[in-house]
């Protein structure tokens, strides 16, 4: 005899055919929903571990570059021995201070993370890298999170980044890497922007071109003055040549051919000259130019000045001996007194050494040593770098 199954008995067995599904279903979703969940911590500790290191490449490496311009020019007080020494230790203080994901610090190998060279621009414009070659202006600093977790480096920064839940699926570690090059760029010109109510570090004070290269190239001068680490100039020497840029009566120059340069308005007066020399040039100066004063791409400025130096400027050039400018260097000068017009060729570093603008001729001094400038109101030009380039100042280009 066959029996058959009442209504009541077939809906008893479909809520448990459902009952039984739902369970299936939610074990399903609760791992879907488990293994999502350890993935986005996951992603969530990498990603703001990557950021933490790129933090701290950016540091170490604009930390390390301050040092590069202490090696360039004939004014450099470091070998570019010195300067990687120094930069890298720079660089080991600051990713020192940036956590890294759980490492209280991050860990930078001295003779693998940091690495110096020459970056420099071409007249077409593409950028050319030479790592190793001196003297410096790009640093580049890799932060390392790559290394085996296993063995003598499991208390290193620099090992693989540990996951919290992806070793359930095979990944125990993330292998992660963050890099940053900052340069110092040669330039030649200046650029205030508009508002800003920054000033340039350009001195109206001009030099002869020969002159200066027999300064920098020969070694033609004198020795007579130090220029201290704590930025003090006293008497004696340190191995930087000087030279005077009271006016100069040579045979191929007008008598008196030195003197200070409209760097503003045609008929500037003692007291904006004090006021540039002491504070730098400012955005009105040079909207006397266009707003912006560089060399041209024909090679040379022609610029407005007067010949002599006045003993009205001789406390304002006291004020800032010891402390780095930028003077331009004139090729030829014609004309007279206040009708002078300056040739300038390029714009050099120096810093002021002695001052006296009293006395007879043979007495009235203004002594000057090469010296490293950088300022970011200087603007970068193509080229390689020169002993008495001026530079930009520091930025990240990778």
């Amino acid at each position: 005899m066959f029996r058959t199954r009442t209504g009541t008995q077939m809906r008893r067995q479909q809520r448990h055919a459902r009952h039984g599904g739902i369970v299936a279903w939610s074990a399903v979703t609760l791992t879907a929903v488990v293994g999502f969940t350890a993935l986005a911590v996951d992603v969530g500790f990498m990603t703001q571990t990557k950021a933490q290191m790129q933090a701290a490449a950016d540091g170490a490496a604009l930390s390390a570059a301050l040092e590069m311009p202490n090696g360039w020019g004939s004014g450099k007080s470091l070998t570019a021995t010195q300067v990687s020494t120094a930069g890298v230790s720079a660089a080991q203080a600051v990713a020192s201070q940036y956590r890294l994901g759980e490492q209280a610090a991050a860990y930078l190998d001295t003779t693998r993370d940091v690495r110096f060279g020459q970056r420099t621009r071409t007249s077409e414009g593409a950028w050319i890298e030479t790592w190793g070659a001196s003297p410096y202006n790009m640093v580049e600093v890799t932060i390392h999170r790559d290394q085996p977790l296993a063995g003598n480096t499991a208390t290193r920064a620099d090992q693989e980044l540990p996951l919290f839940f992806a070793g359930t699926m095979g990944n125990k570690s993330a292998a992660l890497i963050a890099r940053a090059t900052a340069v110092i760029s040669p330039g030649n010109g200046f650029y205030i922007p508009p508002g800003s109510g920054l000033t340039c570090p350009l001195l109206p004070l001009a030099i002869d071109e020969t002159t200066w290269n027999n300064l920098i190239n020969s070694g033609v001068g004198s020795d007579n003055y130090k220029y201290n680490s704590n930025g003090t100039v006293t008497s004696g020497t340190d191995g930087i040549k000087e030279v005077s840029l009271y006016p100069d009566s040579s045979g191929s120059l007008p008598s008196g051919n030195r003197g200070s340069v409209d760097f503003g308005s045609p008929s500037n007066s003692t007291a904006d000259l004090s006021r540039q020399i002491r504070y730098g040039c400012n955005e009105n100066d040079l909207s006397y130019f266009g707003g912006r004063i560089q060399i041209p791409a024909s090679g040379l400025l022609a610029v407005n000045g007067d010949t002599g130096l006045s003993a009205g400027i001789k406390d304002d050039l006291a004020t800032i001996i010891g402390q780095p400018r930028a003077i331009p260097v004139f090729r030829s000068v014609s004309g007279p007194g206040n009708n002078a017009t300056y040739q300038i060729c390029k714009f050099v570093g120096i810093r002021v050494m002695f001052v006296q603008l009293t006395g007879s001729p043979s007495q009235k001094k203004v002594i000057v040593q090469p010296a490293p400038v950088f300022d970011g109101t200087i603007v970068g030009a193509p080229g390689a770098i020169q002993v008495d380039s001026i530079m930009t100042s520091l930025k990240l280009v990778h």
